[in-house]
């Protein structure tokens, strides 16, 4: 009697193993909460490996670009590695930084990656890549917000962390040291102008652009662009109008900006105050070559027109 016994636990325990073996491992039975994604890296493939490339688009081994989202699925792990993890979410008032491993080259005169619409925030790993995405540090910025983000294409720094799935030591440095960059520059949070004690009404800020071509020759301040970048805020609106590297003419003044601080840096300056019964002299380093407008009986020096370097004989 014993030993029949023994034999029907050993029969059930084979059958157990057996369902649990074919369902979570021949099969690769997943499971996905609401409040995750998962990367779907491939061991192998008929269609080979990549080369030079990190997303395998064309079904080659590497990892997928399309995140498996809240649910159930199947992936057998004898083909399959399953890298899982929470949705990203950006607090509000806070910016989230991108670094994408794939992609096109920067050109000689970027610093940063071109924003791809297509790409849907970072969300769309082949809309990104099909649409001429670059690898390195990103123009666009997360906001806050709830985003699905492949995390095997971009990696996303907060003032916490930086989120990746597989990356080397090497990179891990690298990328710390931007986190570093970031915080020095208080980069994580927007600009704002006002608060700042008992002057917050009197500041502007200066801003200076890393990205794009450089200055003119002759030339040490940018010309202003228009409005239409949104005050630094849109770094290819800006680049697009023909905006350039370098010290901006263009200031900020009272609100707040959500500037990538990789594109661009702030200055908190306090504005100038022309006390009542007095008056200001203003020397400009912005413009052409003036021309000396107080004629020839003025002997005590020159003045010039406004758009010009030198004094300004009106302000």
């Amino acid at each position: 009697m014993g030993f029949e016994f023994v034999s029907v636990l050993a029969i059930i325990f084979a059958c157990v193993l057996g369902l649990y073996l074919l369902i979570f491992q021949i099969m690769g039975l997943r499971v996905i909460n609401s409040n995750e994604v998962a990367v779907v890296e491939k061991w192998w493939s008929f269609k080979g490996s990549l080369k030079d490339s990190i997303l395998a688009l064309n079904g080659e081994a590497g990892y997928e670009p399309s995140l498996l989202r809240g649910g159930i699925h199947f992936r057998s792990v004898l083909m399959y590695k399953i890298h899982k993890y929470p949705l990203i979410t950006i607090p509000q008032g806070q910016i989230a930084y991108i670094f994408a491993r794939d992609g096109k080259p920067l050109e000689p005169t970027q610093t940063l990656g071109k924003v791809v619409s297509a790409a849907n925030n970072f969300q769309d790993v082949k809309g990104f890549l099909q649409n001429g995405g670059q690898r390195g540090p990103q123009r666009g910025i997360l906001r806050e917000g709830t985003y699905a983000i492949n995390l095997a294409q971009f990696v996303v720094i907060t003032p916490s962390d930086i989120k990746a799935v597989n990356i080397s030591r090497q990179d891990r440095t690298e990328l710390n040291a931007m986190q570093q960059t970031l915080a020095q520059r208080d980069a994580f949070a927007p600009v704002i102008i006002m608060g700042r004690g008992a002057s917050a009404s009197d500041d502007i800020c200066i801003v200076t652009v890393h990205d794009g071509l450089p200055l003119e020759d002759g030339e040490i301040i940018a010309s202003d662009v228009g409005e239409g970048h949104s005050n630094f805020q849109d770094p290819e609106k800006f680049l697009e109008l023909g905006g350039r590297r370098g010290k901006q003419i263009r200031v900020l003044t009272d609100g707040t900006y959500y500037i990538n601080r990789l594109f661009a840096t702030v200055e908190y300056r306090p504005k100038t105050v022309v006390p009542i019964g007095f008056v200001g002299v203003v020397v400009s380093f912005y413009g052409d070559k003036g021309v000396d407008t107080t004629g020839s009986d003025y002997k005590h020096g020159e003045l010039v027109a406004n758009g010009c370097k030198g004094v300004l004989e009106n302000l």
